[in-house]
């Protein structure tokens, strides 16, 4: 039997709410300023909505969500990026988790807990904390918090030591329990993943409980383009795929609106992954299949 996962990531919901004047200080003055200056053409709502449709019509049995649904974490961004995200489909069939941009001060950390609370609560229940777990079917969803607040100019990430500890007893227990691990990032999860200062600060340990416990399946967001990689795991190579931006505006390859659509199967007790593109094609309004890609 197959499993359908979709994923995308990097929806960037504009149009921006009206700052007030005290929240643009330090970080956010920057970043509104850049979304002023034409961040906010990058990104187009029609696009996104056109790819939302094409998805929530391949039916897939659950969709991953991998971050930056917000642009400089305004208070009034919160309840648009809910809304967004609710579009998606019910939260016990949508994952997410959260990026650099979602987290982008220390004040908007409280609102991001709250409003995305029912796409990030495990199967176990209690406090939201990170990683989380949830299990679908012989897939097992592992998701993991990347964003942090950082200064003006930078869009690095972070797991912690907490996390990190936390992600290596989930990997060896769903592992244990013979489960398709998937582990759901914002930053890429590897070194040399994103450029200097945009990249996971701890991604060299995170390296090393891939490579003591592996995982079937790494996709994360971020870098706004498909690429696909390679963490060595303990018996083999653990791909890592990301994914363009949901909202670019098509035109180029590196900004073409896209999300990614995988077939998970298992025969003989060996998982099966085939990866599929659909997108918006350049000087075109239609979503199509953009190509496969094997992991």
């Amino acid at each position: 039997m197959t499993f359908v996962l979709a994923h995308l990531s990097d929806a960037h919901i504009g149009p921006l709410p009206r700052p007030k004047r005290r929240e643009l200080l330090g970080k956010r003055l920057t970043g509104y300023i850049n979304w002023r200056r034409g961040r906010d053409r990058m990104h187009n709502m029609e696009v996104l909505a056109q790819l939302v449709a094409d998805l929530r019509a391949q039916n897939p049995d659950h969709i991953a969500m991998t971050g930056d649904v917000l642009n400089i974490g305004l208070a009034a961004e919160f309840p648009i990026a809910g809304a967004w995200l609710a579009t998606l489909g019910d939260p016990h069939d949508v994952s997410f988790v959260p990026g650099n941009h979602d987290a982008y001060v220390r004040s908007s950390l409280s609102h991001l807990e709250r409003t995305f609370a029912p796409w990030t609560g495990a199967d176990a229940g209690g406090v939201p904390s990170y990683p989380y777990l949830r299990v679908r079917g012989e897939i097992a969803f592992i998701g993991l918090s990347s964003g942090i607040p950082t200064a003006p100019l930078l869009a690095s990430g972070r797991l912690g030591t907490q996390q990190r500890d936390r992600l290596e007893i989930a990997l060896a227990e769903t592992g244990a329990r013979g489960l398709m691990r998937v582990v759901m990032i914002h930053h890429p999860p590897n070194r040399g993943g994103a450029s200097t200062g945009r990249g996971l600060s701890d991604a060299r340990k995170l390296e090393a409980i891939i490579a003591r416990h592996g995982a079937e399946l790494i996709i994360h967001g971020h870098n706004h383009r498909h690429s696909v990689s390679y963490i060595a795991g303990p018996k083999a190579r653990v791909p890592v795929v990301g994914v363009a931006s949901a909202s670019a505006i098509p035109g180029t390859e590196r900004h073409r609106a896209a999300y990614h659509l995988y077939d998970i199967s298992r025969e003989n007790g060996v998982w099966s992954i085939a990866g599929r593109i659909r997108g918006m094609m350049p000087q075109s309004n239609e979503v199509v299949d953009l190509g496969s890609f094997g992991v």
